[in-house]
């Protein structure tokens, strides 16, 4: 290997879990198990939320949500009880790792890295994300990449509908997106030059979503012998095959990170937190709602309402504040008082049949210390993530087996993968204890041999630093 500045190759698999570091799964998978036994990993504990908006933000930026002002996909606008806003590139103010080599002019190439949509100038070359609305819009930088990925791939592809029951037409959709989208890693890969590239696949997410049922036999739905029993192992087995193809196009100058922004884990159901808020005299309809109904389009009595809730991974509440919210009710010297009862009874929710869930209640301020963008009140997580918050009221119940906005079968965990290769260092693997997603960006920039700003909130793992010195 040179002296110079080593290129880096960032391999983004959405969703991936931390077993893909299992005996079982790696054996099936040469080259993930390659760079997993000749160079270093370690699970990757994500951010709260676990989300893909925000989670692969905060690990380009080494800052929190509540750093970046935001706490999902969507958001509420200000005090208002039914504007939102949706998160888009244009949300992200903090400084990226590319950023940071725009100033050392190291030329960058991005494909698929949430959220990217509209697209926006950097130092080489970006194709946008799944938030991208659909391939009419430009969704390149510059905007002559279009027509030149159009000319390779045709319709390009940023997602697939994975929220249905024809799971076939998932697959179809899944496959011809992933190809299509290494066809165009590939090509510019090859085309210009580049020090830094990164792409993020949002197939595996997609793929956890509507096959993990099939997959997992500890999923509360699990069907012995089911016809997509083998679905996950062979997107799995594709994807591996995919990374070998982007393997033997890269030098011994660079290096290679595969990384994923959270994992995933068997939905066991959802609970319905506005239900749930009616129960315990926090929201007053003017009406209950015969069919299922999204909150926003119920009656809903402001005048007798403390608080109300959104669906999701998780629970985000908001507190109906006199001289914040329109019809607040809260008097303002209660607020602290009736957050802290609010989050004790959340604590204390169990599940259908009575069993204890394991439940975790903060604030913003509690887990980001001084929090920015319009933020909820009360963040909660139910059984620790695997039972997703439901939004939607008209259900007479508490609880749902399917998720609301559609069929889903996993949940995003905590524990996703990182692995570092370069194929010029032999030897056995290192296996490092749990990094944070914090991590990654201090470790690019100093792989990169670029200052690692003072205020990035991860740092640079000593061990993997020795390992990357040898």
């Amino acid at each position: 290997m040179s002296n110079t500045s080593p290129k880096l190759l960032i391999i983004g698999l959405d969703s991936m879990p931390s077993s893909l570091f299992s005996d079982e799964i790696k054996k099936d998978l040469p080259n993930l198990r390659m760079m997993i036994e000749n160079g270093t990993s370690s699970v990757l504990k994500s951010c709260h939320p676990p989300i893909t908006i925000p989670a692969w933000m905060v690990m380009m930026t080494s800052k929190s949500p509540g750093s970046l002002g935001i706490y999902g996909f969507r958001h509420r606008k200000g005090s208002s009880y039914t504007d939102g806003w949706i998160a888009n590139s244009t949300s992200i103010k903090e400084r990226r790792v590319w950023d940071y080599m725009a100033d050392h002019d190291k030329k960058v190439c991005l494909i698929g890295v949430p959220p990217s949509y509209p697209p926006y100038p950097v130092n080489g070359k970006l194709v946008s994300c799944f938030v991208t609305p659909s391939d009419k819009n430009e969704y390149t930088y510059p905007k002559e990449l279009k027509p030149e990925i159009e000319s390779l791939v045709g319709k390009y592809l940023f997602d697939v509908v994975f929220r249905t029951e024809d799971r076939d037409a998932i697959l179809r959709q899944l496959y011809e997106m992933t190809e299509k989208r290494f066809t165009v890693i590939k090509h510019l890969m090859k085309k210009d030059p580049w020090d830094f590239m990164m792409f993020v696949e949002i197939g595996v997410d997609r793929l956890h979503h509507a096959f993990w049922k099939f997959y997992d036999k500890s999923h509360p739905k699990y069907v012995e012998g089911n016809k997509y029993a083998s679905v996950v192992n062979d997107y799995y087995k594709f994807i591996d095959k995919k990374i070998g193809e982007l393997l033997e196009l890269v030098d011994d100058d660079t290096y290679v990170i595969v990384v994923s922004d959270h994992g995933t884990a068997g939905m066991k159901g959802c609970l319905c937190i506005n239900e749930w808020l009616i129960k315990e005299g926090y929201l007053t309809l003017k009406s209950y709602p015969k069919t299922q109904t999204d909150l926003d389009d119920c009656e809903i009595d402001w005048s007798k309402t403390k608080a109300w809730g959104w669906g999701g991974y998780y629970a985000r509440i908001f507190l109906n504040v006199q001289g914040r919210e329109p019809n607040g009710i809260i008097p303002k010297q209660d607020y602290e008082k009736v957050r802290e009862e609010l989050s004790k009874k959340l604590m204390g929710i169990r599940g259908p049949q009575g069993e204890e869930f394991l439940n975790k209640v903060f604030t913003p301020v509690e887990m980001y210390g001084k929090p920015k963008g319009d933020m909820p009140d009360l963040m909660a997580y139910f059984d620790d993530l695997y039972w997703r918050s439901a939004g939607t009221l008209g259900h007479n119940s508490l609880y749902l087996d399917e998720n609301d906005t559609g069929p889903d079968d996993s949940v995003h965990y905590h524990d996703g993968v990182f692995i570092l290769y370069n194929k010029a260092k032999n030897g056995p693997g290192m296996k490092l204890n749990k990094m944070t997603i914090y991590d990654v960006a201090p470790t690019i920039l100093d792989l990169m041999k670029i200052p690692v700003p003072s205020d990035m909130q991860g740092k640079v793992i000593p061990e993997l630093k020795q390992w990357i010195s040898k």
